[in-house]
């Protein structure tokens, strides 16, 4: 029996960007031509598309990158099985204000990436991470910090834009920490960061690794969970170690203490009480 043609797309906003998501599976399935006033930015997980891009075909594959400038007609299906794919419509003005910290910052409506579809596993698995991130919505610091990184990372090496490596900003750099150590518990955003230290998102991020070995997300979580274990000590309960220390859920906090420390929050809990 042939199968019918069939897709299941999931749309969604990020809060913390405002970027589009799209989440798809097709088969069988084509896009008529189309376009947006968007870039998209897109890969697959599973299988091999047919697409066409300005005219000309691409077979995208796992491990690719897709690309898709603004008012580009294009269309899309899957290659003899079905496939699923990842995509995300970042405006023209916010891959404009991440290229506009290049030093050699292009004029406006300069930004275009010059290949539709480019092998790339690192800055595949790049975007799917940040696609992943922004569908959770648990951390805005990390969808924000993991998206804008996966679209400079993209732009550097597509679009032609080129960023300054990190300078002196050891003292902006230390107020970021300082802010994220006492706000820990609140959601702290990558705008809140450069409020704070006036660096540019990309330099702030790369600076911020240099001084502290972590990105500004991943130095909050280790923050969080320092607190998280002072609370358990003291006797307090997961659910009310969540609330207090920033995490989304009890299930927040429980699968990122399990990675970082390696048991749940009730067995370390039990083990300082044995000792």
């Amino acid at each position: 029996m042939t199968r019918q043609a069939s897709s299941k797309i999931d749309y969604f906003t990020s809060a913390a960007s405002g970027v589009e998501f799209l989440r798809g599976r097709l088969h069988g399935y084509r896009y008529s031509p189309h376009m947006h006033e968007t870039f998209i930015v897109a890969a697959l997980s599973h299988g091999v598309g047919a697409l066409s891009i300005g005219g000309r075909p691409y077979s995208p594959r796992v491990a690719q990158l897709i690309f898709c400038n603004p008012f580009e007609v294009h269309d899309g299906a899957a290659r003899g099985g079905g496939l699923s794919y990842r995509a995300s419509y970042p405006s023209e003005s916010l891959l404009h204000r991440i290229a506009a910290e290049s030093p050699a910052a292009p004029a406006h409506g300069a930004v275009r990436f010059t290949e539709p579809v480019v092998d790339d596993p690192v800055g595949a698995a790049m975007f799917l991470q940040a696609h992943e991130s922004s569908r959770r919505g648990e951390c805005a610091l990390e969808a924000e910090g993991r998206l804008f990184t996966a679209y400079a990372y993209c732009l550097s090496r597509y679009a032609g834009v080129r960023f300054a490596e990190a300078g002196q900003e050891d003292g902006p750099i230390d107020r970021a920490v300082t802010l994220l150590c006492d706000d820990y518990a609140t959601k702290v955003t990558l705008a809140d960061l450069i409020d704070e230290t006036r660096v540019p998102r990309q330099r702030l991020i790369s600076a911020f690794r240099r001084r502290t070995g972590l990105t500004p997300h991943a130095f909050l979580v280790n923050r969080r969970i320092i607190a998280a274990k002072r609370l358990l000590r003291g006797g307090e309960d997961a659910s009310t170690v969540a609330a207090r220390t920033g995490f989304s859920d009890q299930s927040h906090l429980i699968r990122t203490f399990k990675a970082h420390i390696g048991v749940t929050p009730g067995a370390y809990q039990q083990a300082v009480r044995e000792r």
